[in-house]
């Protein structure tokens, strides 16, 4: 069964509390979600790392439930 945007959202905001979260269902199918990300976590952290923290917060859902996320993190400015 395919993750919803809110449980995605809520995973995420589970980790990075003080995040601006905004996850899009990208193709209305609720199989292949958009996320952006924005944290001071990520300061000082390569993109790549970002994203691994990212996909850690989902908790093992990535390429289970999650089927495909577009993910874009930033520290605020």
């Amino acid at each position: 069964m395919a993750m919803a945007g809110p449980d995605i959202e809520q995973l995420i905001r589970e980790a990075f509390p003080e995040a601006q979260v905004v996850v899009t269902d990208l193709a209305g199918d609720g199989d292949h979600y958009g996320a952006r990300v924005v944290s001071q976590a990520f300061a000082g952290k390569s993109r790549i790392q970002q994203h691994q923290m990212v996909y850690a917060a989902l908790k093992g859902q990535m390429g289970e439930a999650l089927h495909a996320l577009a993910l874009e993190t930033a520290v605020p400015t």
